[in-house]
């Protein structure tokens, strides 16, 4: 059953993500954390800024993981063939059908008109991480830090992996010191009784 839900969660959000892996990512994020519940925001979340860091193509990276995480080798194997197979093949056929009317009206408004609702879709996403960075961060940290991303991605011409890597680099640099001092208080206070 469990393998039957993997692949239905990655068929529908393969199948209906048209415009590619960023307009997949919050139909993915609709079947694994609110139909399905394999995971919270939080951790989809931060499987998305990981995700984002890595070469290829978002939305098999989610469905390798996630296929994995809830149903070992073979969920990984069912999560990647419902993401990927389906949709080679409807390529196949669409743009073979398309090609002949790619000059028709109704296809070329077809297409026009499917942009704003992955538009919204991608903007409702990002609004909820944002909503969820503000209790974490609070609103000024969240909008400075919004800023500077939105800058150094526009502006800059830096690719969002580094930047994502720079955040998590310079969020692990505090815990790691505090380890450590926690250890050396931890040592002390073990010489001091013996």
């Amino acid at each position: 059953m469990r393998q039957l839900d993997i692949f239905i969660a990655f068929f529908r959000s393969g199948m209906l993500g048209y415009g590619g892996g960023p307009s997949a990512i919050p139909l993915v994020k609709k079947e694994v954390v609110d139909t399905y519940k394999w995971m919270d925001d939080d951790e989809f979340g931060d499987l998305l800024a990981i995700a984002n860091t890595l070469p290829g193509p978002i939305a098999t990276k989610l469905a390798g993981y996630i296929g994995y995480r809830v149903g070992g080798i073979l969920g990984l194997g069912t999560a990647l063939f419902a993401a990927v197979i389906p949709t080679v093949f409807l390529m196949v056929l669409l743009l073979t059908t398309l090609t002949q009317f790619k000059d028709q009206p109704w296809v070329m408004g077809m297409t026009k008109a499917v942009v704003p609702v992955v538009g919204v879709m991608l903007a409702v996403m990002t609004w909820d991480f944002f909503k969820k960075s503000t209790s974490g961060l609070g609103w000024t940290s969240a909008i400075i830090l919004l800023i500077i991303s939105l800058g150094l991605m526009e502006f800059a011409h830096i690719h969002p992996a580094v930047i994502i890597i720079v955040l998590m680099a310079a969020a692990w640099i505090p815990l790691k010191r505090k380890g450590k001092k926690g250890e050396s208080a931890e040592h002390k206070q073990k010489r001091e009784s013996v």
